[in-house]
């Protein structure tokens, strides 16, 4: 077992990577009462093209099989595994992102016994016809849900307008016509390819012995049988770096307009530490620039542009990426424009010294501090950087060596104004 010891933020990380491939990281946190133990597989939403484990034959599955394979692993033959965590008092939740699904639990008591049930209800699959039929009719009505909220049309509305091809424009859940294709055959398939070991991360954090958690696991894992370990070899098209649909709007029953403007990235072919520089270089790049001190804002909220919904974010995954601008206006062309238009400015004359960076280059490490205080955060975190190459006990020795040049180059690969999008939301009657 390997201990990493971060001096500077006084956290040692222990990993040890098992026989059948998966790789097992405990942090032990002083102090805390709780555990959170996250189980997660690099299978998201976006792996829809695949050579299946022991084929040779390409195959395209239902759109949103991700995410219902997510959910069919919570119930087995014997009952729902829910309630088995409920008896031991550990709350359980999963999720199905663009990239990976995750399973976890967090529990003040009986550790080992809720990371037995985690460990063998993801590994131990249980689908039928009839299971997969009753099912079918329960994330139907979550979509129909989701479809209702103003905010997730917001979002997906506006990568749809940003991508062409690229399967992340479709929604996580897939429609509720692509899910009635998907059978007990497609759910095994889909398992047997990236649910094993090898492609998996168990991340422990909190009240834990790692010596002793790292045995109890080993031991889990050695009374199973796994297949051996194989590259998966996924599919995707090509995907140009123009948006798709440079304008659109949807009418909701709501009473203020949304807008969102999508900028699509230009360089996505990047781990590890190009991706970390890249990212958090972006962030700070849109903190500068529209953050609650930046001239933008300053503005924009004087004017009554924006109000306390406005948000800005980054987004960089292997084969895509965006960033995204957006609040609740009642002047959504006029917010349209604002935001290009610091967009255009920026790319004319770059505003951001070394003073300024260095300023929110302070904040940014001061909230990242912060955060390590959260187990929850952690371990919500930890994975994903994992399985891009990233260390998240990197931020901040990474934040402490940006340069300005390189928030340059990460605002260029998303400042182009023909990878820019505007999706609006308004309400119904409003709508020509």
């Amino acid at each position: 077992m390997k201990k990493i010891h971060f001096e500077n933020l006084q956290e040692t990380l222990y990993n040890e990577k098992l026989s059948n491939g998966l790789d097992v990281y405990i942090l032990p946190k002083r102090g805390f009462s709780k555990t959170f133990v996250t189980f997660t597989t690099k299978y998201g939403s976006i792996d829809r093209t695949f050579i299946p484990r022991g084929q040779t034959e390409e195959v395209t599955v239902p759109d949103g099989i991700a995410h219902f394979l997510e959910h069919k692993l919570f119930e087995k033959e014997d009952g729902d595994v829910f309630q088995k965590f409920s008896v031991n008092g550990a709350a359980a939740n999963a999720y199905t992102s663009f990239t990976r699904t995750a399973y976890l639990f967090s529990a003040t008591d009986k550790l080992y016994d809720n990371t037995e049930i985690l460990l063998d209800f993801v590994q131990e699959p249980y689908f039928t016809k009839k299971t997969v039929e009753k099912e079918k009719g329960i994330i139907a009505q979550e979509i129909t849900m989701y479809d209702d909220q103003p905010d997730w049309r917001l979002y997906f509305g506006t990568i749809e307008n940003m991508f062409h091809e690229h399967p992340v424009k479709i929604d996580i859940a897939g429609t509720v016509e692509t899910i009635q294709d998907i059978t007990a055959e497609h759910l095994y398939e889909c398992y047997g390819t990236f649910y094993h070991p090898s492609n998996m991360v168990l991340f422990v954090v909190g009240a834990v012995d790692p010596k002793e958690m790292m045995a109890f696991i080993k031991k889990n894992q050695d009374s199973k049988t796994f297949e051996e370990p194989a590259d998966i070899i996924r599919s995707f098209p090509s995907e140009v770096n123009t948006i798709a649909i440079s304008k659109r709007t949807l009418a909701m029953d709501i009473t203020k307009p949304k807008v969102n403007i999508g900028m699509k990235c230009n360089k996505t072919d990047v781990e590890g530490e190009e991706m970390l520089i890249q990212e958090l270089s972006s962030g700070l790049v849109l903190d500068i620039l529209f953050g609650r001190t930046s001239p933008f804002y300053t503005a924009a909220y004087n004017e009554g542009l924006i109000d306390e919904s406005f948000s800005y974010d980054f987004t960089l995954e292997q084969g895509f990426g965006f960033a995204m601008v957006g609040s609740d206006t009642d002047q959504p062309e006029k917010l349209d424009i604002a935001i290009r238009k610091t967009m255009h400015d920026a790319s004319e004359s770059w505003p951001i010294t070394d003073v300024e960076l260095d300023r929110r280059r302070k904040k940014k490490i001061g909230q990242f501090m912060r955060s390590l205080n959260s187990p929850d955060f952690i371990a919500n975190q930890f994975t994903r950087f994992a399985f891009n190459g990233m260390n998240l006990f990197d931020v901040v020795p990474t934040l402490e060596k940006l340069t300005v040049e390189n928030l340059k180059d990460a605002f260029q690969t998303f400042s182009d104004e023909s990878s820019h999008t505007v999706f609006t939301v308004h309400p119904a009657e409003k709508v020509q």
